[in-house]
Order: structure tokens, then C-alpha cells, then sequence
């Protein structure tokens, strides 16, 4: 057997003794799967399309979907700074969410590892920076939401808190247009938060507690069981979420390299969500396999095939 050329981009061989020419299938079909699978995911082409485009019969194109395996991860391992977040899927509404939990590098927008869960766990993470020092990766500092799981597994380099996040957790107690004079204060000086230095901001923060402190202490008891209960249980809930992460919210002024926020994961996972609203209705194993894709070339919109 001999090889004699290609055509059409597929290796054409010569049987030596029967001068039989033929195509190796196996590799046409490799080709094919790569290239259905990378317009199905970064193309965004749903079923119905690459039939048309290929030619092919939905249990066909299923079948190259299924049988794509995808690459394995070249690793680079280097003392870095890294952002860690997680982001939920469901398979359909009002079913059980699971989560990806996703390590990027965030100055060269690479993810560097990626895991599957139910929820995020103190395990989930640790799983991940076990597996990446084991390669060689030492980290310097990372950026989080501020969940203790997170906290737990890097508590020996210097994290910070995201500061989209604080602003966050914030509004969801006392929303983004709050009625209270201290509620009021309290969301303009949250959003200055990265604009101002963390000495500045502090001295602010020990002013507001100063002034509002009895204000936030104040109970009130129910009339029917004479249980009391703070009068402003939101806003202080605020306040004291914003007490615990105080010690975090500036780290990145003393390690310059720390990211201030988690956002180059955020908008990376939620160019990840409008794939996957494209794709809605495909099995979940299918769909862990287009995330973990996304995932290996750390973008939706790689500039040619050969990366997967």
C-alpha cells in the first residue's frame, strides 16, 4: 500500500499489488466530525442547518456530534494571578441546576481548567488547583465571588473580593432604588468602590457606620408573639455582608496584578449562554461536551479549526 496524493483534502492510497485506488474513510471522517462539530458549536448552526450544509440525515449528523472527541489541553504552567467563577445551566426549567466552574488567566483570556458539579464545593475548586499545581502552575493571587468554598482553598495567597459582586450582593437587599435615607448612602458609596483609594473609601465606610449605627440597631417587637427583630433586617444584612468582605475589597492595591473583578469570566460565560439558548433541547452530556469545548480554546469565536 502506497500513498498517492489528496484530493479534496482527503489522502487517496494505491494498493501495490492490484493498483486499487481508494480513500481512507476513517480520516474523511475525523475531518468531517471536526468540521460539524466546529460550526455546530462556533457557528452556532443548529441541526437542520448542517444537514443542509452537509448533505447528511439528522441521525447522521447526531452521530458525528457524538463521535467528535475533543482535544487535549496544551498546558503552559507559570506563576500567575487567575479569576475564578461558576455559572449554572439547567436542562429545563424547573428542574435542578448543575454548574461549571471555570480557572482563566484573565490578562491572556485563557481558561486553564474547567469542572462540572451540582454545586460549587469547597472540593469542586480545590479539585482544580490540586490538578493545576500538580502540572506546575503557582498561584499568585486570585479573584472570586467571595463564596467561602473559594476563600477555604486559597486562603494562603492574597484573594480578592470582586467588586461587581459586592455591589451585588448589596442590591439584592436593598435593591437599586432604595427608600431609606441609609439605603440611599449606602448604594452610592458601594459604587464607589474601585474609584476611589482604599483609604479613602474606608475613612467614608467609618463615617456611614457612625452616623447610621443606631439606625440599624433599631428593633421593633411583633404585637401577637412580643418577639422583637431588627426594624431594618435588609439593609443591615447589607451592611454586615459588606463588614465581612472589607478585608478583601482592596488587595488588589498592595498585589497590582489581582484583577478587581471577576468580569473577563462573566462576559465570557455569557457569550457561553447565548450558544447554549441556540442549542436548547440537546441531551446535557452533549451539552457539557460543547461547554468543555468552549472552554479548551477559552473563546466563542476562535479564528480557525485547527484549534480544536
Amino acid at each position: 500500500m502506497i500513498k498517492r496524493g489528496v484530493q479534496d483534502g482527503v489522502q487517496i492510497y494505491k494498493c501495490k499489488g492490484c493498483g486499487t485506488r481508494f480513500r481512507n474513510r476513517r480520516k474523511e471522517n475525523i475531518k468531517k466530525e471536526k468540521d460539524i462539530w466546529f460550526d455546530f458549536v462556533f457557528k452556532k448552526q443548529v441541526i437542520r442547518e448542517l444537514k443542509e450544509t452537509y448533505h447528511l440525515g439528522k441521525r447522521t449528523v447526531q452521530a458525528f456530534l457524538e463521535k467528535y472527541i475533543l482535544p487535549i489541553k496544551t498546558h503552559n504552567p507559570r506563576a500567575l494571578f487567575v479569576v475564578v467563577d461558576a455559572t449554572y445551566f439547567r436542562k429545563v426549567k424547573n428542574t435542578e441546576p448543575w454548574c461549571a466552574v471555570v480557572f482563566r488567566d484573565p490578562i491572556k483570556g485563557e481558561n486553564l481548567w474547567y469542572g462540572f458539579g451540582d454545586v460549587e464545593t469547597h472540593n469542586l475548586y480545590l479539585q482544580g488547583k490540586v490538578y493545576l499545581e500538580s502540572l506546575g502552575y503557582i498561584f499568585l493571587g486570585v479573584t472570586g465571588d467571595g463564596k467561602s468554598c473559594i476563600r477555604k482553598v486559597f486562603d494562603d495567597i492574597p484573594f480578592q473580593m470582586c467588586l461587581v459582586h459586592m455591589e451585588r450582593i448589596v442590591v439584592r437587599k436593598i435593591t437599586r432604588n432604595p427608600k431609606l435615607e441609609a439605603g440611599i448612602v449606602l448604594l452610592a458609596l458601594i459604587k464607589t468602590l474601585g474609584r476611589c483609594s482604599s483609604d479613602t473609601w474606608k475613612e467614608r465606610w467609618k463615617q456611614y457606620i457612625e452616623k447610621y449605627r443606631d439606625f440599624l440597631n433599631e428593633k421593633s417587637i411583633n404585637p401577637e408573639t412580643g418577639i422583637s427583630f431588627w426594624t431594618h433586617q435588609e439593609l443591615r444584612s447589607a451592611v454586615l455582608s459588606v463588614q465581612m468582605f472589607l478585608p478583601y475589597l482592596f488587595s488588589y492595591e498592595t498585589t497590582k496584578e489581582l484583577s478587581q473583578t471577576t468580569n473577563s469570566l462573566e462576559g465570557h460565560f455569557s457569550h457561553i449562554k447565548d450558544i447554549v439558548r441556540i442549542h436548547r433541547g440537546i441531551s446535557t452530556s452533549l451539552l457539557r461536551k460543547v461547554l468543555s469545548s468552549i472552554f479548551l480554546v477559552s473563546t466563542i469565536a476562535p479564528k480557525s479549526r485547527d484549534v480544536i
